[in-house]
């Protein structure tokens, strides 16, 4: 019975751990000389924001980004980064704004895979009175602790080699149209020089001299 009261409640724990956190992951493209912005809502001063981003695909991989509170202030910014991973706290309740920017570029796009999550930091309340189901519910909620702060590690693992995959995959398709292109214009060039050499024989072999007559 004990175990199954102990059980219960920490599945509720880690229900009321998972309904304190709200992300928003998304994936966009940004044009050459755009600028686009998203936003989140902020509840309540304190709470947590967690900011990622990496651009997957376009150029050098690099764009402008800038973070903003509900009073237009700046805490955060940077430029041609390729990526970032941004924990900090909303002191002021409100809207904040998240913006790309890539004026650097005159005709690349670029593709941003970015994660935006809002979350109230986690208290604990002590038990009413000690006892082996407390101790139980104690341990119990560290395991749940510890293993959220696993699962976080291994979602920025896979997005960190998402990231690499899709970056090696762009500069192997890069690669690859240049490469075309090159033997496109290596055919080219060598046709125009076997044409150009023909013409040249020809008009060797073909060309009149003067007659006398005797």
């Amino acid at each position: 019975m004990a175990v199954s009261f102990a059980f219960v409640l920490s599945f509720f724990c880690f229900l009321q751990l998972a309904l304190r956190t709200h992300a928003a992951a998304l994936t966009t493209s940004i044009a050459a000389n755009e600028r686009i912005c998203f936003y989140a809502d902020v509840d309540k001063a304190g709470e947590k924001i967690g900011f990622y981003f990496a651009v997957q695909s376009g150029g050098s991989f690099d764009i402008d980004f800038e973070v903003k509170d509900p009073n237009e202030k700046v805490l955060l910014d940077g430029r041609r980064e390729r990526q970032g991973d941004f924990v900090l706290t909303a002191n002021t309740v409100g809207e904040y704004s998240f913006c790309f920017e890539n004026d650097m570029s005159t005709l690349t796009e670029k593709l941003v895979d970015f994660d935006i999550m809002v979350e109230s930091e986690p208290r604990r309340e002590p038990p009413a009175k000690p006892s082996q189901i407390a101790d139980q519910t104690s341990a119990l909620e560290e395991s749940i602790f510890r293993l959220n702060g696993m699962l976080i590690n291994i979602k920025r693992t896979q997005k960190y080699f998402h990231t690499r995959e899709n970056r090696g995959f762009d500069t192997v398709k890069t690669t690859q149209n240049r490469l075309w292109w090159y033997a496109v214009l290596e055919s080219l060039g060598v046709i125009g020089m076997a044409v150009f050499q023909v013409y040249v024989l020809q008009t060797f072999f073909t060309k009149t001299g003067r007659r006398y007559k005797v």
